[in-house]
């Protein structure tokens, strides 16, 4: 990412994201205690608002709150902030004058130099007229507290609104004593309403919304505090911002996701960025975090979100660790946040919000402390969310709130579904399409906006076919126009597998958390020195040789021509042979397996010796080529290596190659569940494990358990265009 000014208040750049309005009183309510201390304190505010009232006219939201819990225990167990120095409003509290006097008194009168402090705010964002006109579209970007309304006759008909201007952040980062600030919004100020199964964080703005009263008193009253005149304040935010660094969840012109995953409901960013940083060891510097966590972000949200950062200019801010602290812990899935004797209640933050839900009862993991230190082992007996209970299974030294959790063992529910959402354009059919789809094995159907989904049946332009959960159209889906339901779903019942078995195979991935050493790349053919994508588990590269490197966030979507000739190289960079698989899933959701690809050979088909590399395909050996080709989009490799031979899967493989007389190259799936099940069946052990707690959501009977140890399952994705 170059420097550029795209988040400039009013106008260039952080008019994305806007704040303001500050009720300078010098009496009232305190909000956090002052404590006399010689060593640079670390103070935060959250703000997460979801129950927007109907009377407001917008969309109320899901994740904002979580979004709140999720920064407070990445700051306490990564970043060392005392409880007692951060404060969350949510909701009914989060009011304009609340937001505003807790910034005051909270971050403001509380820091001094050299202090960190760190701002986040989860919610609406809109847009008001600019009267200085810093953006060629005449409009300033906002925050949106909850006691804020659109005037009656909007949009038509205009009038003031209570919301914070960018013009006014400005002005309150101007007035923190310290350099080291960081804010984190994530809002947006385009779209609104909701696209396919997220709700978009914005609400509707124009020329004809103006700030209000309160609005042009603050920032009359912080111009006098930080001794700026209207000529400097406009001269000075339209070259960047006020201080620190500032981080969007999305540019100016694109869209914010509140989704649910899991039983998580969440801001799409938030939870990357907090997920990362669960994972992070290293400290990585603003300018190298930013586009790692963006790239995750335009994977998963499918609405094209990319977070964004801008920091003070002439700054090196942008090569500081985020929140200007460089934490050194351990990598983990979670922490321990109390201990009763054996019983321990735990934080789940570091995990991938596409494997939550792998963590049932029977799942276990290894306690360690913040050097890396074995305490013990813990089960699972329950989870709701990103809290769970666990038992204390192995270790006798005393326990804390505090000590990290890492994977050993994952459950993995034995009735894994593929839940399609139900878009309203289909209107009276609703109905008969929900019928149609309780009639396929593993599907099953929900209204939108009611958890999470994975794929969205919907009508375009008269036909019938599948959207991502951001209402993205899935490639080669839509059939004929005025097909019936009943048609359409018939037709989409291959589709309708091979998207249910990625769902069942991402369930298992483990980047983060396993300790193998392979190294998986894809480049053009006969590029050695060009990558296209890169996977590995972070745990375990390096771990021989001492010299790990980054993975690039599970899949960079680079871009390759139709046409380009590819080649894989997976490298067994371990002590012991590796059993490896390598499927491919095109825009449609077809999935071909493309190695192993020698459908006579024995078990050794999978096999990669300690120290060696392959080729995929071998020149040598391979009569085959693996070129780009339509349909264009976003291509998926999914690798699997194991300490355990790969019999079951490859028994099958072979099968369905012998069926049409195949014996060597890719090999295109038609029942892919059935694949799928049967190459988790080789990585895990015998069936086993319990039922949740009555009244827990989405967890069910176990049946495979994938240990970390032995098993790395990955990830890389690219795009062909």
């Amino acid at each position: 990412m170059k420097r550029r000014h795209f988040l400039q208040f009013g106008g260039a750049a952080l008019t994305t994201l806007g704040l303001g309005g500050l009720d300078l009183v010098t009496q009232g309510r305190q909000y956090g205690r002052v404590l006399a201390q010689s060593t640079p304190r670390k103070l935060a505010l959250l703000v997460g608002i979801n129950d927007y009232p109907a009377t407001s006219m917008f969309t109320p939201l899901l994740g904002c709150v979580t979004d709140v819990h999720l920064q407070r225990e990445l700051l306490i167990h990564r970043f060392g902030f005392q409880p007692s120095d951060i404060l969350m409003l949510t909701d009914g509290a989060a009011t304009r004058a609340g937001i505003l006097q807790a910034f005051d008194e909270h971050l403001v009168r509380q820091a001094r130099p050299g202090d960190v402090v760190v701002f986040h705010f989860s919610g609406h964002g809109s847009r008001v007229s600019d009267p200085d006109r810093d953006n060629p579209d005449g409009l300033n970007s906002t925050f949106v507290p909850i006691d804020s309304r659109l005037p009656a006759g909007f949009p038509e008909q205009g009038g003031t609104v209570l919301d914070i201007t960018g013009h006014s952040l400005f002005l309150l980062t101007r007035s923190i004593p310290t350099e080291s600030f960081t804010a984190v919004l994530d809002s947006c100020h385009s779209g609104g309403g909701t696209r396919g199964n997220f709700r978009i964080r914005s609400r509707d703005g124009n020329a004809r919304l103006l700030i209000s009263p309160q609005e042009q008193a603050l920032q009359a009253s912080l111009l006098a505090r930080v001794g700026l005149t209207p000529a400097q304040f406009i001269q000075q935010r339209r070259v960047g911002i006020g201080n620190g660094v500032i981080v969007a969840g999305s540019r100016r012109d694109q869209l914010a996701a509140d989704a649910s995953f899991s039983d998580v409901d969440c801001g799409v960013f938030t939870y990357l960025l907090t997920q990362y940083l669960w994972q992070q060891t290293q400290g990585d510097a603003l300018q190298t975090l930013i586009p790692t966590v963006s790239r995750s972000t335009v994977r998963l949200s499918s609405t094209q979100q990319e977070p964004a950062y801008e920091v003070k200019p002439n700054s090196p801010n942008e090569r500081q660790p985020l929140y200007f602290i460089k934490a050194l812990h351990q990598p983990a899935e979670g922490v321990i946040t109390r201990v009763q004797g054996q019983q321990l209640e735990l934080w789940l933050g570091g995990i991938d919000p596409q494997s939550l839900a792998a963590y049932n009862p029977g799942s276990t993991f290894r306690i360690v402390d913040d050097r890396g230190q074995v305490a013990g082992a813990l089960q699972l007996t329950s989870r709701r969310g990103l809290t769970a209970q666990a038992t204390r299974t192995e270790g006798q030294a005393p326990l804390r709130a505090g000590h990290f959790i890492q994977e050993q063992v994952r459950t993995l529910p034995d009735d894994v579904a593929l839940t399609v959402g139900l878009d309203p354009s289909l209107g009276p059919d609703a109905a008969a399409a929900q019928l149609a789809l309780s009639q396929l094995p593993r599907v099953r159907s929900v209204p939108l906006l009611k958890g999470e989904v994975q794929y969205i049946l919907g009508r375009q332009g008269g036909a019938i076919g599948c959207l991502s959960a951001g209402g993205e159209r899935i490639p080669g889906s839509f059939g004929p126009a005025n097909e019936s339901v009943a048609a359409a779903i018939a037709r989409l019942k291959p589709k309708f597998k091979a998207l249910l078995a990625a769902r069942i195979f991402k369930l298992a991935l483990n980047t983060d958390s396993s300790h193998l050493d392979v190294v998986v790349s894809l480049r053009p053919e006969g590029q050695s020195g060009s990558l296209v994508a890169k996977t590995f588990p972070t745990r375990g590269v390096g771990k021989t040789t001492g010299a790990a490197t980054k993975p690039a966030a599970g899949g960079d979507p680079n871009r390759l021509p139709l046409g380009t000739p590819v080649a894989f190289e997976v490298a067994n960079q371990g002590a012991e042979a590796l059993f490896v698989s390598l499927l491919v899933i095109d825009p449609t959701g077809e999935m071909t397996v493309i190695y192993p690809n020698n459908w006579t050979a024995s078990e050794e088909a999978t096999r990669v010796a300690a120290g060696r590399t392959i080729r995929i395909p071998d020149p040598a050996t391979d009569g085959f080529k693996l070129v780009t080709q339509e349909p264009r989009g976003m291509v998926e490799v999914l690798v699997v290596a194991s300490l355990t031979p790969i019999r079951q899967a490859l028994k099958g493989l072979q099968s369905i190659a012998s069926q049409t007389g195949q014996t060597r190259g890719p090999v295109t799936l038609a029942d892919p569940v059935g694949v799928i099940d049967d190459l988790l069946a080789d990585l895990s052990g015998p069936a086993g494990g319990t039922r949740g707690a009555p009244g827990t959501r989405g967890l069910a009977a176990v049946a495979r358990r994938i240990d970390t140890n032995r098993i790395a399952t990955l990830s890389m994705s690219f795009e062909v265009i």
